[in-house]
């Protein structure tokens, strides 16, 4: 045999040891991405579900053993959010990957003044976030909850024109504070619906 064969050789070999690999994670994730999240385990905030990391940390530690998390950054944006860089290490498929993700988490502050409410809270929670998004983009862990999440939680731009329209209809400070909420994404797709009902009750009401 040639040298120029064995290089072919041990080329094709290399390709079908990548096409193995990668169709072993593409199980794995499929599997993992499958899983039923338990109804105890699924909570709801400002109308979206989510859960809990303490149950994304399981699921991490049985599918993909010897993960890591480092946090690569932090960033406080003034007083509103506090910023969390991190980098998920994981082993898929006989392969070490890793991938970064970076999430935000509003700063509390005390009703009616600029005071904090507890900034180590704030720390802690934008960490937790970050640590969540990632555990569900790299690793597909809960997917059942937050795919149907992104699919629904944006706005169309015929759902954003109506509630400003209907807010217009009640007053300037009205229209300013659902320009706000929208921009905030405090009103989503989940939402919607009930946003809208309470600002036709003002409107009709006036």
């Amino acid at each position: 045999m040639s040298e120029n064969n064995s290089i072919a050789l041990i080329d094709k070999t290399s390709v079908n040891n990548a096409k193995e690999i990668l169709k072993e994670v593409t199980k794995q994730h499929v599997k993992v991405s499958q899983i039923e999240t338990p109804k105890p385990y699924v909570y709801k905030k400002l109308g979206f579900d989510y859960v809990k990391l303490e149950y994304m940390r399981a699921l991490a530690d049985k599918h993909f053993p010897g993960w890591s998390w480092t946090i690569v950054n932090t960033e406080v944006l003034g007083s509103e959010a506090y910023v969390v860089h991190g980098r998920l290490k994981w082993f898929d498929g006989g392969i070490w990957r890793k991938g970064d993700m970076v999430a935000a988490h509003r700063i509390q502050k005390k009703q009616g003044s600029d005071a904090f409410v507890d900034i180590g809270n704030d720390v802690k929670s934008a960490n937790t976030d970050t640590m969540k998004k990632a555990f569900n983009t790299y690793m597909n862990i809960a997917d059942d909850v937050y795919r149907k999440q992104h699919e629904e939680a944006e706005l169309t731009d015929d759902q954003v024109a109506k509630l400003i329209r209907t807010a217009n209809t009640i007053d300037a400070d009205m229209s300013k504070e659902i320009n706000d909420k929208i921009n905030k994404k405090e009103i989503h797709g989940i939402n919607y619906k009930a946003a809208l009902a309470k600002l036709e009750r003002l409107a009709g009401g006036k």
